[in-house]
């Protein structure tokens, strides 16, 4: 059964609208932080709710707030982590497009936080809608006067920028969305200095995902402990799952974190379609390892996820049936990936390339028996050896897909065809 906390009003066709949005709540949050919260103990609340990172990484959003240096003189900037791009995933899209002010106000409660005066908005160059209703959403919240100079008469000042990014799956890791809104080529920056030291403009920053922003107004107006009992001991609250691939209901699923992976695939997304049997599930994205049909009890949180040799990563669940070639999956994945390397790292830009020309011809009947230890050699010093992680994430699948299929790789090279294919043609006629 979903726990419905993010999407609870996403459903409404008027919630864009900042009159029913303020009808079911929207902005008290934010007059109760100005009001009666300081900004070290809102650091502190956030801190004991256990809330952690919703873009991949998971990790502890108060702590990386409280990495913002509390004495300097330069300004502060917080960043709304809109590029939503990892294959898969469309948890961010369904609330910026059907709940547009509480990411705006959970952005104003984040400012306030870290001591910002000046926020960015930065979004996916293909989300029209979501771009259109967040600019109006934050227009008539100025309007409203919860934007501006001395918002409400507290003496706190904040504007929001919005920025469409350009379509590039790299902007979605933090250095290079920075670049990017500066103005430059979306390339990854070596880290340390992490953002919340020297970010934008050389600035303290703090970049946040969407969903990560949104579940701070419901933190803020019902209580750190009240969000810590939901979900399990060190994955607190409710993740939204995009459920995609070989599944009755593909969709998006608000639960909370802990759920059954088999009660969300044959319960909520409706079993496998045309109840053909699983073949391998990816749990948190296309940069996640595979896992097996024997995984299928893992529970849907960071730390169990992890114990069955995955991640959770962006909580997009991509169910994969039988009769599905594991060599044209890792050969598509490849070219996502070959394809948006920004270039900036040499075994990233490279080995891409190799990677996804080997799955290619293996895919197409003509590759050799070298080929399998030539990927895993190649995936081998891509992964640790870029500034980002996208070579790690273009790693993954061809580690995974070998390690668990390895027999479809040898069957592709010794007939010439796949055994995928090959055996449903038979099973068939």
């Amino acid at each position: 059964m979903e726990t419905k906390l993010l999407s609870q009003f996403v459903g409404d066709p008027q919630q864009h609208s900042i009159e029913r949005a303020i009808e079911h709540g929207a902005y008290q949050a934010w007059q109760k932080v100005l009001k009666e919260i300081a900004p070290a103990d809102l650091i502190q609340i956030v801190k004991d709710s256990g809330l952690r990172g919703r873009g991949g990484a998971g990790f502890p959003t108060g702590m990386k707030w409280g990495f913002v240096p509390k004495e300097t003189l330069k300004p502060k900037y917080l960043c709304c982590n809109a590029d939503e791009s990892e294959p898969g995933t469309c948890k961010d899209r369904v609330l910026l497009e059907g709940d547009p002010h509480a990411v705006v106000e959970g952005m104003m409660i984040a400012s306030y936080a870290i001591d910002c005066h000046t926020a960015f908005f930065y979004i996916r160059g293909e989300y029209d809608v979501g771009q259109v209703r967040m600019s109006k959403a934050i227009d008539d919240a100025y309007a409203k006067g919860f934007l501006g100079k001395n918002i409400l008469g507290s003496g706190y000042d904040l504007d929001i920028v919005v920025h469409r990014g350009g379509g590039a799956y790299i902007c979605g890791e933090e250095t290079a969305l920075l670049s990017s809104l500066e103005g430059d080529k979306g390339l990854a920056r070596l880290k340390p200095p992490f953002p919340a030291v020297e970010g934008l403009y050389n600035c303290p920053t703090i970049i946040n995902n969407v969903e990560t922003l949104a579940n701070l107004p419901h933190i803020v107006m019902k209580g750190a402990q009240w969000f810590a009992g939901l979900g399990t001991e060190k994955s607190k609250g409710t993740r939204i799952f995009s459920v995609s691939g070989h599944v009755k209901n593909p969709g998006n699923y608000e639960l909370e974190l802990g759920y059954s992976l088999r009660d969300l695939v044959y319960g909520l997304a409706g079993g496998i379609l045309d109840d053909k049997p699983l073949k391998a599930i990816i749990p948190g994205g296309s940069s996640t390892p595979l896992l097996l049909p024997d995984k299928i009890d893992t529970k849907l949180d960071f730390e169990s996820v992890a114990a069955a040799g995955s991640m959770l990563g962006s909580g997009a669940v991509i169910v994969i049936h039988e009769e599905t070639c594991i060599v044209w999956v890792a050969e598509i994945l490849a070219h996502f990936y070959m394809h948006e390397s920004c270039g900036k790292c040499t075994p990233c830009r490279q080995g891409t390339g190799w990677m996804y020309e080997i799955l290619r011809r293996i895919e197409a009947g003509h590759g050799k028996m070298e080929d399998i230890d030539t990927l895993l050699d190649i995936a081998d010093n891509i992964e640790g050896n870029t500034i980002c992680p996208l070579g790690d994430a273009a790693a993954v699948p061809v580690i995974s897909t070998v390690k668990l299929f390895r027999d479809e790789y040898v069957y592709h090279i010794e007939h010439g065809k796949c055994k995928v294919r090959s055996q449903f043609r038979l099973r068939v006629k």
